[in-house]
């Protein structure tokens, strides 16, 4: 326990004075009684980084992102497509058989009208400019058992039913068809991108609906077992939709709810028995619950020529460039085999714009360091940063850096599996070329307080919105800081 305080209280006192500089060269501690001798070692090394062009990866967030922009700072194109499958709650409900007013000639129950409205609180771009997509009906539902990655085309892979809805829409994500007093005054209002199914509709049974809310509401009376929960309802009834732009450039919307909307009329009693008629509607929304992608399709030739460039290295997303960095392992540990390796920090330095646009994209918010081999299983598997194999980092403005204060386990883990690779196998550093690398990554995060108020980190995935950053690498050595301690 002695041995155990003294090095706490050591290496706290020591990060106190080093955490006040960027390097810690020159500086040494020891701490001396009659039992114990303790020293503190630091020391410098360099990492190398360069840019790795990332072609897709796993897809599946509650943001769905849909546009066409251009990089203001390199020219590049990146288009944004979306899928969607909507929610239906266990046991759904909608209004009694007999009280529908909204009828057709022979007294079946109709839609009034239907309208899929895409919410979206944030975009990038311009709002005026005028886009075009194309929305298709799937034919069968996305499987929750498999993993989407962002270069998944529901188009190319069969997903989309040949005879089913394909609807073009203009929009401008300045909503203009809404009245300006509605957009102005209305707390309700939330700016939403619009496409109305009112078009006659045919299911793949071959039967005929005025539109497809009356496709909905028929089923809903005739096959009430279709509503009895999520998977049921996107397996029998509404495998989802396929958002696809077809035309436009400038803006890029965030959606964060999509909803199908089916109005009709119905029925009402006053206390005084006199029937009126009054319109009313029922709705589907796309909930984290269930499965959404998007695609993201990038210029490959602009990021091919981001890659080649080494005078720094860049990290863009979406599904656009990552960094690499490998670390000196064998040179931290040479000499130290018996020291503890107590903090191993190393920063990134973000190199600002060139020059000013305030369509400039952003820089990513969140970087998550972590062995290149373990990029694809993280994401895949849903794992949570550990801060042992795993670190996630904030940018600081007020430093202009990405920090990773203590990658020191990292380090030892990184050594201790090369050494017992070696021991079965000679040629083992050869057959992992990548032992000593790490990605790093931009991903966003979530997260819960707890009782206490304290945060705990509930999930990580692949930052899917606009960002890009160029960082001081390439050419340029990253410096690492290291600090050991031992007794004798």
């Amino acid at each position: 326990m002695k041995l155990r305080f003294l090095l706490g209280v050591a290496v706290a006192t020591f990060m106190v004075f080093a955490s006040c500089e960027d390097t810690t060269d020159g500086i040494g501690i020891s701490l001396t009684d009659n039992e114990d001798h303790l020293e503190v070692s630091t020391n410098t090394f360099y990492a190398t980084t360069r840019s790795v062009a990332i072609n897709s990866v796993v897809s599946r967030n509650t943001m769905g992102y849909l546009g066409c922009i251009k990089d203001p700072e390199t020219g590049a194109l990146i288009t944004g497509d979306f899928m969607t499958q909507f929610n239906c709650l266990e046991n759904y409900k909608i209004t009694l058989r007999d009280s529908i007013a909204s009828l057709d000639a022979d007294g079946n129950v109709m839609a009034d009208s239907c309208e899929v409205r895409l919410f979206y609180t944030k975009y990038y771009g311009d709002s005026l400019a005028t886009m075009k997509l194309t929305l298709y009906e799937l034919d069968h539902p996305m499987s929750e058992g498999i993993q989407y990655y962002s270069d998944f085309s529901p188009l190319d892979e069969g997903y989309v039913r040949e005879d089913g809805i394909c609807k073009t829409q203009a929009y401008s994500l300045y909503n203009a068809s809404e009245s300006k007093e509605k957009t102005k005054t209305s707390r309700e209002y939330v700016n939403n991108i619009c496409v109305r199914l009112n078009e006659p509709y045919t299911d793949r049974k071959g039967n005929h609906y005025n539109n497809f809310g009356t496709y909905i509401l028929r089923n809903y009376y005739e096959h009430p077992e279709y509503f009895k929960n999520a998977n049921v309802f996107t397996r029998n009834l509404l495998p989802g939709f396929f958002f696809k732009m077809s035309g436009g450039l400038g803006s890029m919307a965030y959606v964060t709810i999509p909803q199908l909307n089916i109005f009709y009329r119905m029925h009402i009693k006053d206390k005084s028995g006199i029937d009126s008629i009054v319109p009313r509607f029922t709705l589907f929304n796309g909930t984290e619950e269930i499965l959404q992608t998007t695609t993201i399709t990038n210029d490959a030739v602009a990021i091919s020529d981001l890659v080649s460039d080494n005078s720094c290295t860049y990290i863009k997303s979406p599904s656009g460039i990552f960094t690499e960095v490998t670390l000196p392992v064998d040179e931290i540990v040479r000499g130290h085999e018996n020291d503890t390796i107590n903090t191993a920090k190393i920063a990134f330095n973000r190199i600002n714009n060139e020059q000013w646009n305030k369509y400039n994209l952003p820089a990513p918010q969140t970087l998550l360091m972590l062995e290149k081999d373990s990029v694809t299983t993280f994401f895949e598997k849903g794992k949570l940063a550990n801060y042992k194999r795993s670190f996630i980092s904030n940018f600081s403005s007020s430093s202009n850096k990405y920090i990773f204060n203590n990658i020191g386990g990292l380090i030892n883990a990184m050594y201790a599996a090369k050494t017992a690779g070696l021991k079965s196998d000679p040629d083992w550093v050869s057959k992992h070329p990548d032992w000593n690398k790490v990605m790093l990554v931009p991903v966003t995060t979530t997260s819960t307080k707890t009782s206490t108020n304290s945060t705990i980190l509930t999930g990580v995935s692949h930052d899917m919105s606009l960002t890009s950053t160029r960082l001081v690498g390439g050419t340029t050595p990253i410096v690492i800081s290291v600090i050991y301690s031992r007794f004798d």
